[in-house]
């Protein structure tokens, strides 16, 4: 018997093929896109930047280049996935047409941006309210997590500069709302900063959050209805007082760094006045307790300012700090939140950590790199990104049920958008033919199905 020389089966390629679409998948996205609403409002945001006689619509290309990157894309060239499938994605600009209206865009000193930014807060308040008890805001709360991230650059751009991490690039400082334990979550704001800028700046937190509270609907900017939460580079005096600022009406969780005076208070605190600390299920953390420490600590900060610690068994194998004490990690937060025992506060606190999940989302949504030289174009980017990933929150939060709510870009890519199919023209309809054989095909039609349930935008 004859062995054979591969373990697969041996195809022949001939590149003659017709009414095949790549990507078809995609269509998810195109469907959220028209339900939202997001089309006409981006398009009527820059048509100011629209010139005399133009072939194409600056808010189609601009929205071409964010459909890309939300497929994987991560330059501008990228957008030719969209323009190989006319049928699917209409006309696409050129490359050297999409260039141009990034230069436009960068050029308008900040107006475009603004334009963009005002769109994407109207679109996201119709996102959530076409998402009922799916939306972020469905227990009449919405958290807002600030983060930083380092961006790695590979070549000289404007205001890339060596990082706190010894690499060279960009350090932006970012803004998500949380989704909650059932969903992801969704970029409101970005602010690109040279590399060597400081983890703990006041004044970069300040302008972050912002724009951050602007994307979010009128209703959640008073009666402390909006949550910002920090890690400890938000813990500064002049962040917290914007924070705590009369009239503001925010809530905040802020981590705070251990310091020498909150050392010496957490080794008097007595052994009643810890309480264990819980788990999302309501058990108790094993070898975690929380405590509330009160007296000269709380001087010159903001009125109605609470300072919870914990203290944890470290991880095996994990390495104690000068600010641990007696063979514990301590960690400490600040908040105003009344009401509520401190386990849950901390608890509250610690679920920040899922402003980790979105970053990583965001590196592997066009944050990876920043594809262009001056800061300005970047900055266009950042948005373009930030449309990506809104367009990955909404899909599944509209169309996603159960454990896929909970994929990530990467996991929505391979199993949903790559999917081919047979495109068929009959009459005036055109038809995609989705494989059988494919393992998701039945959650893409079903997506499909609750997406067109949904009424059309007016």
């Amino acid at each position: 018997m004859r062995e054979p020389i591969s373990s697969y089966p041996h195809v022949r390629v001939r590149g003659d093929g017709r009414q095949v679409v790549s990507q078809a998948g995609a269509v998810l996205l195109l469907e959220t896109v028209r339900k939202t609403g997001l089309d006409h409002a981006i398009s009527a945001a820059l048509a100011p930047w629209r010139k005399p006689r133009a072939v194409h619509d600056p808010g189609k290309i601009l929205l071409d280049v964010a459909l890309a990157v939300a497929l994987g894309g991560d330059c501008l060239a990228d957008v030719a996935m969209l323009r190989c499938e006319p049928a699917v994605f209409g006309p696409v600009a050129s490359d050297p047409t999409v260039s141009r209206l990034i230069d436009t865009l960068a050029a308008s000193g900040g107006k475009a941006l603004q334009a963009i930014r005002s769109a994407r807060s109207e679109v996201r308040h119709r996102a959530w309210s076409l998402a009922g008890e799916n939306a972020p805001d469905a227990d009449g709360q919405v958290t807002v997590d600030l983060d930083g991230v380092l961006v790695i650059a590979h070549s000289d751009k404007q205001d890339a500069a060596p990082t706190w991490k010894k690499t060279y690039g960009h350090h932006p400082l970012t803004a998500f709302v949380d989704h909650g334990q059932g969903g992801t979550g969704e970029p409101v704001a970005t602010l690109l900063r040279p590399g060597n800028a400081g983890s703990n700046t006041a004044a970069d937190h300040i302008t972050t959050a912002q724009p951050a509270l602007a994307q979010l609907p009128k209703r959640y900017r008073r009666e402390r209805q909006t949550l910002i939460r920090t890690d400890s580079a938000g813990g500064t005096h002049d962040f917290v007082s914007w924070l705590a600022q009369r009239g503001r009406w925010l809530s905040y969780s802020v981590g705070m760094t251990v310091s020498e005076a909150i050392h010496e208070h957490v080794l008097k605190v007595p052994a009643s006045a810890w309480t264990p600390a819980i788990e999302t299920d309501g058990e108790a953390r094993d070898g975690a307790w929380v405590a509330e420490l009160t007296g000269k600590l709380l001087n010159g900060w903001p009125k109605g300012l609470r300072l919870i610690v914990r203290k944890e068994r470290p991880h095996p194998g994990a390495q104690l700090r000068i600010t641990d004490a007696d063979g514990m990690r301590i960690t400490c937060f600040a908040t105003n939140t009344t009401g509520r025992p401190i386990a849950a506060l901390e608890l509250r606190h610690r679920l920040r950590a899922r402003a980790e999940d979105r970053i990583r989302a965001a590196r592997a949504t066009g944050l990876r790199n920043l594809p262009l030289h001056d800061t300005a174009q970047n900055r266009v980017w950042m948005e373009i990104v930030q449309i990506a990933l809104d367009l990955l929150a909404w899909m599944p939060m509209l169309a996603l049920t159960g454990r896929a709510r909970l994929w990530e870009p990467r996991r929505l890519r391979f199993r949903l958008f790559s999917a081919a199919s047979q495109l068929v023209t009959t009459g005036r309809r055109r038809i995609l033919r989705l494989a059988r054989h494919w393992p998701w095909t039945d959650e893409i039609t079903a997506a499909l199905e609750r997406l067109a349930l949904l009424p059309d935008p007016g």
